[in-house]
């Protein structure tokens, strides 16, 4: 069997088993589905037993207009070639989800650093809270859309000068000059 047809028949399997919300396949050998929050440790835990043995990533979007946190766990699977998005979201305002790390041991870093840079809350990670790189921070987690650098900075460092409009009219200059386009 190829990976294509790999492909097609574990999505089969996945839409009769579970409530997919949505399937991509945005590359050759990429799958991405959007499951339901309940649902994640479930498929993670079949997708291992089926040959996705390798946690590649856990990573986290932050969706601040729909008060959402989307995680990301990323899959490989060595024996076909086909990697495994699997996305779900959760309460932004309460971020708080379960660990994988029965499932994924590995993903006990990848939970302490969402931990650190979104705020999300591991369930079963006694890890999740401890430092992994930002030891003295004490303000809002630095990846939040609603976390503001300049302000951080200017109230940690008072006596830095700060020229924003400097760092605005360098950046209309790189985009002026065709360097960069204004979506970058």
């Amino acid at each position: 069997m190829n990976s294509t047809n790999d492909a097609k028949e574990m999505i089969s399997i996945l839409e009769q088993s579970f409530d997919i919300k949505d399937f991509t396949t945005p590359k050759k050998n990429e799958i991405s589905i959007v499951v339901d929050q309940n649902n994640v440790p479930t498929i993670l835990t079949y997708l291992k037993d089926k040959g996705w043995k390798q946690l590649s990533l856990v990573t986290c979007i932050d969706w601040i207009e729909e008060n959402k946190f989307e995680l990301a766990y990323v899959l490989f699977n060595w024996t076909n070639g086909i990697t495994f998005l699997v996305k779900t979201k959760i309460d932004r305002k309460n971020p708080e989800y379960i660990s994988i790390i029965d499932i994924f041991p590995g993903a006990r870093y990848y939970e302490r650093d969402i931990h650190e840079f979104f705020g999300v809350k591991f369930e079963g990670n006694s890890d999740f809270e401890k430092p992994l790189f930002l030891e003295l921070w004490d303000d809002k987690p630095p990846m939040r859309k609603d976390f503001d650098p300049l302000e951080y900075s200017k109230r940690k460092f008072p006596d830095r000068k700060y020229d924003v409009e400097l760092s605005k009219n360098a950046v209309k200059e790189v985009i002026k000059e065709g360097e960069i386009n204004e979506r970058t």
